[in-house]
């Protein structure tokens, strides 16, 4: 059996720990979307797409949060990719776009994403959202068309 060694970074609640005035009252806590029994956010996810530099970035991500396809991207200059292509190992600078938007918006993301990239073969990659601040998922919701 493999132990982790995780009981250090976990410690149950009790309930005294969430009594009025207690400084753990008073904090802030993300909720999961499961939490939402109002139905103000929709299915969410985070989309990775990486662009040859700071210009094509702006363009995509301008075109992207206008098109209503998402509610906000996040543009990371500077990182450095290496990858196979073509039987040959290649490395270049690029910006990673951080994409959040919704779940039934991938492919119609994705399809604006290959119509506006100069990349034969774009990166157009999701991970879902699985919690998070419930006002933030709800602004997602209302910052993106149906």
């Amino acid at each position: 059996m493999l132990t982790l060694g995780l009981s250090n970074f976990y410690r149950p609640l009790h309930s005294s720990a969430l009594k009025t005035g207690s400084s753990l009252a008073k904090r802030s806590y993300s909720i999961r979307m499961e939490g939402d029994t109002n139905n103000t956010t929709v299915p969410s996810i985070v989309v990775y797409v990486t662009v040859p530099n700071k210009e094509a970035g702006k363009k995509l991500a301008e075109s992207i949060v206008k098109e209503k396809l998402a509610a906000c991207v996040n543009r990371v200059p500077g990182i450095e990719s290496v990858y196979q292509w073509q039987g040959e190992i290649q490395t270049d600078s690029e910006e990673l776009l951080i994409i959040k938007t919704r779940q039934s918006l991938l492919e119609p993301l994705t399809e604006h994403v290959k119509a506006n990239h100069e990349y034969d073969v774009p990166e157009v990659i999701s991970l879902p959202i699985t919690g998070g601040n419930l006002k933030y998922l709800e602004w997602i919701k209302e910052s993106t068309r149906e």
